[in-house]
């Protein structure tokens, strides 16, 4: 039987400078899984440990010839042009069982990156590098193995991505081992774009159209001693559906208290903080106030808890 693995996480942001060598994978735009095989049938855990198989009948059967493994990899919709769409994911991520229709309209794939656990034997002790060779040895279409691309690691990276329109980089020390529910500078993630989590603290009613209705999120990040600090409203991005799907959301999350540390613009109505909105932004300014954010979608394998400042941030906020 495949044992329980954690996944590992990146514990560190930007272009690494330490010694290599260094592995650089293209960061995809979905959600993360481990995924366990064993005796052809598959199961799916998200990052916060929850069991998602149902979400991805697609999924629920491997490869012929697949091994019983642990594996790490992502679930992604791919757009129509050929690469992953988050907003797309949206459509799926949040449903437990979805109809043959949904699934025919938002297909789903996988794309591996990591091979924890083979026949009986643990390899989160082995090299990333070693591991994976392993990987791609077991795997074959349709699941797909995350390419490793061959691109300098210098300054000149951000920019490539960008032209390449990827969403980032995830850099990986070909030496290092797989270490279980633990971040590690031996994984680091690089942003082409500016994009990450934010917790949901409150909301700003709306106008004109929307009077009465959901106008903006109010957004908020902890910092290193858990507190929830005010970084900004996000309005830009939210469809009329995130409007209607909020008007329950509203009422049962409403909380008189704000829970943020810092001062808020006094519109905002508070909510409990248990909601995870991904995010674009433009820029931090020195305020600490996002520029230009933009609503990209709900996470649900996000823990709110575990929306905390990381280097992006850290120079702004807190």
């Amino acid at each position: 039987m495949p044992p329980e693995i954690a996944p590992m996480l990146a514990g560190s942001v930007g272009i690494p400078t330490g010694p290599g060598p260094w592995l650089i994978e293209p960061k995809w735009d979905g959600i993360r899984a481990i995924v366990s095989v064993t005796g052809g049938q598959v199961r799916l855990v998200s990052r916060n440990g929850n069991d998602v198989t149902g979400a991805y009948p697609e999924l629920q059967s491997p490869p012929a010839g697949t091994p019983d493994a642990v594996l790490d990899g992502e679930i992604v919709v791919v757009g129509a042009d050929g690469r992953p769409d988050f907003g797309l994911l949206q459509h799926r991520m949040h449903v437990r069982n979805p109809a043959p229709k949904l699934q025919g309209e938002f297909p789903v794939d996988l794309i591996l990156f990591d091979v924890l656990w083979l026949e009986g034997e643990l390899l989160t002790g082995e090299s990333q590098l070693a591991r994976r060779h392993r990987l791609e040895d077991i795997i074959t279409a349709p699941w797909a193995t995350t390419p490793l691309l061959d691109l300098p690691l210098g300054p000149d990276l951000i920019q490539t991505g960008r032209d390449l329109n990827l969403e980032g980089f995830m850099i990986k020390r070909a030496d290092a081992p797989y270490l279980p529910g633990r971040r590690s500078d031996a994984w680091a993630k690089v942003k082409c774009v500016r994009r990450r989590e934010f917790v949901v603290g409150g909301w700003v009613e709306g106008k004109r159209s929307r009077t009465g209705e959901l106008g903006s999120l109010a957004l908020g990040v902890h910092d290193k001693d858990g507190r929830l600090l005010f970084v900004g409203l996000a309005g830009s991005g939210l469809s009329g559906a995130d409007v209607a799907a909020f008007r329950a959301t509203l009422r049962t999350l409403t909380r008189p208290a704000s829970p943020f540390a810092n001062p808020t613009p006094p519109m905002v109505k508070y909510l409990e903080p248990v909601l995870v909105a991904e995010v674009t932004f433009s820029e931090v300014t020195v305020a600490g106030t996002l520029r230009h954010p933009v609503l990209v979608g709900f996470r649900t394998d996000i823990p709110p808890g575990n929306v905390v400042i990381d280097g992006e941030l850290a120079p702004f906020v807190g």
